[in-house]
């Protein structure tokens, strides 16, 4: 069996050969490979992307091991991109993953020119960090299309406690109607709100933050507003 041909044959079995191509030659950028970023990345190569770049300064420490994912007994110690990076080739050998330890921030934004990306991911932990990157992101020629996860803190006691599904599925459902932003989601609206397009806010965000990001709508660029529960 060719393995390098066989990986991707159920992907282009569903989006064809055209959508692959372009999957195939994008080039993304992903800053944070924590929780969130680890697992997208992940989701990334193996939906056929082959030219990612990841940026993170950290080492992989026990705590992570419950959520991120190429934290391990055996990685504990380990530089999180690389750690990372070995994880992505073992998937797809001829991908081209650029591993950068290092942090976006004010003193290293400079060094990142985002417009040579399609896609900027924003996974980034520091609210300060992730306004500037948002901000950035979007005033980079060319515009990349830029997704930023955010969160949304969900009272899940009810669904968890409960034996029955549909008293959990309502209690889940009426959750995420509720005005439970949590602060990581509702302090980067605040400075950079005349910056953010809604064009691809995420199914299942609470009303009140949709109609919060439509009241600040620009076609600067287009921010993907996904959110997480914990």
């Amino acid at each position: 069996m060719d393995v390098a041909n066989e990986i991707f044959n159920r992907s282009q079995l569903i989006l064809g050969k055209k959508v692959m191509e372009r999957l195939a030659a994008a080039r993304v950028i992903v800053f944070g490979v924590g929780g969130v970023g680890s697992w997208c990345v992940e989701s990334l190569i193996r939906t056929g992307l082959t030219h990612i770049t990841i940026v993170d300064s950290d080492r992989v420490a026990a705590s992570n091991i419950n959520r991120q994912l190429m934290a391990t007994t055996a990685s504990v110690g380990e530089v999180k991109v690389e750690a990372l990076k070995s994880r992505l080739l073992d998937i797809n050998p001829d991908a081209e993953i650029n591993a950068i330890r290092d942090i976006y921030c004010a003193d290293t934004a400079a060094g990142f020119d985002l417009s040579q990306y399609d896609f900027v991911i924003d996974a980034i932990d520091s609210i300060e960090n992730k306004v500037l990157l948002i901000n950035n992101a979007c005033d980079a020629p060319g515009k990349p299309v830029l997704f930023s996860s955010m969160g949304v803190r969900l009272p899940l006691r009810c669904a968890a406690v409960s034996r029955n599904r549909d008293t959990a599925r309502r209690a889940s459902s009426n959750a995420c109607s509720a005005p439970n932003c949590c602060p990581i989601a509702a302090t980067p609206r605040r400075p950079s709100a005349t910056k953010m397009a809604t064009s691809k806010t995420s199914i299942g965000m609470p009303e009140r933050l949709k109609s919060t990001a439509r009241s600040h709508t620009s076609q600067r660029c287009s921010v993907s507003l996904s959110h997480r529960s914990w």
